[in-house]
């Protein structure tokens, strides 16, 4: 085998609000709740959807930054890894385990709301001009790459679910 690759990019909604606390050496840690809809047609014509909730945590300023600018029905995408976590149950002993994604960088998806269709950041922006996507650093220092239309709707016409090919 030439190797391992553990990455996940996820685009959904946050579930509830983030839960922000501090280590006991003061390192912040996020807890985020995600969920992703997917939507597809049967054979027969009839639309279905589906939800997939997922758990993630992030760590330090990138924790600090999505508990700042996140919250409960706010889009989001995050790029991060996957992480078992395992213990035991305290009340019955048996083994437990937990599959979560601990997330490296995230990305603003929409406009801050109430703030007049342009995303803006906090701390200046000016109307209508966008908002950086937030980078943290991977562990090489570099920084993640961004997406490949800069995440904003500039004059492309959106993409409909018909036209996705799988």
């Amino acid at each position: 085998m030439a190797g391992s690759l553990n990455k996940v990019i996820l685009m959904g909604n946050i579930t509830r609000d983030i839960e922000l606390r501090y280590t006991q050496t003061n390192q912040a840690v996020a807890q985020v709740g995600m969920a992703m809809n997917r939507r597809w047609r049967t054979p027969e014509g009839e639309q279905r959807e589906e939800t997939t909730f997922v758990d993630c945590e992030a760590w330090g300023k990138t924790a600090e930054m999505i508990s700042q600018y996140f919250a409960k029905g706010r889009p989001i995408l995050i790029e991060g890894r996957l992480k078992l976590d395992q213990w035991q149950d305290k009340e019955s002993g048996a083994n437990r385990s937990k599959l979560k994604v601990v997330i490296d960088n995230f990305h603003f998806v929409d406009s801050k709301p109430g703030q007049g269709g342009g995303d803006e950041g906090g701390g200046g922006g000016g109307g209508g001009q966008r908002r950086p996507a937030v980078q943290t650093r991977p562990q090489g220092g570099r920084p993640a790459p961004q997406p490949a239309n800069g995440g904003g709707g500039g004059g492309h016409e959106p993409i409909q679910e018909d036209d996705i090919p799988f």
